[in-house]
């Protein structure tokens, strides 16, 4: 007999609970140059957030793949610079003491989300992580939300995502799960909600303070 489907938060991580966006921008920005590519800083900053099976092609019009790589190596010398939220390992602690599933889905590969986790502290209270090596197509296709909730065994009915982006709206819509958007990466509240979004709020922070009060309250007991 398989086991119960369980409540659960799956946390985007760039943008929501780190504060990376604009890192990622510049690594991008640096990528294009090195292989004669050029996109406006504002437009790689709003795709942040999809792989780069996804915005590579939105922004040059075309797959590239030494763009990719060069992207990688790139923000590997600026990961260093990344901070965490306040709040962002806290609230993911709260929600896993509170009998709640929590786990990672997120468009960037596993050996940069090993670094932040570091950082976060929160590696003792996570029942699932998915990166871009678990999966074949990044946000704002629900893969990453779908694999997320089947190897951690969430019921999509008790089961809610938290993004800053409108590809985490997008893509966690599309897994069948509602979307609670934060400030924290650049999208606005308007539209976060146009998105879909369930509630939008200005970070991971403001959820932890009123984390009684929110839509996750709904999921307890």
């Amino acid at each position: 007999m398989s086991s119960p489907k369980r409540s659960g938060v799956v946390f985007d991580v760039d943008g929501t609970l780190v504060d990376s966006n604009y890192l990622h921008t510049l690594a991008w920005s640096r990528a294009f140059e090195d292989v004669g590519e050029w996109a406006p800083m504002n437009a790689i900053h709003r795709l942040v957030g999809m792989g780069g099976d996804n915005l590579v092609p939105k922004l040059l019009g075309h797959d590239c793949p030494e763009a990719v790589e060069a992207r990688s190596a790139h923000y590997r010398d600026l990961i260093g610079g990344v901070r965490p939220f306040p709040g962002a390992g806290a609230l993911v602690a709260s929600a896993h003491e509170r009998g709640l599933s929590t786990a990672l889905a997120t468009s960037s590969p596993s050996d940069e989300i090993d670094s932040l986790l570091g950082i976060l502290g929160i590696a003792e209270v996570l029942d699932a992580l998915t990166t871009a090596d678990d999966i074949e197509t990044s946000k704002p296709d629900p893969e990453v939300f779908l694999t997320t909730m089947e190897v951690a065994s969430l019921d999509p009915a008790r089961t809610l995502a938290i993004g800053d982006s409108v590809w985490d709206v997008e893509a966690a819509r599309g897994a069948g799960i509602g979307c609670l958007g934060v400030e924290s990466g650049g999208f606005s509240h308007h539209e976060l909600s146009e998105a879909g979004a369930l509630h939008v709020y200005r970070d991971v922070n403001e959820i932890l303070q009123q984390f009684l009060t929110t839509p996750l309250a709904l999921l307890l007991g």
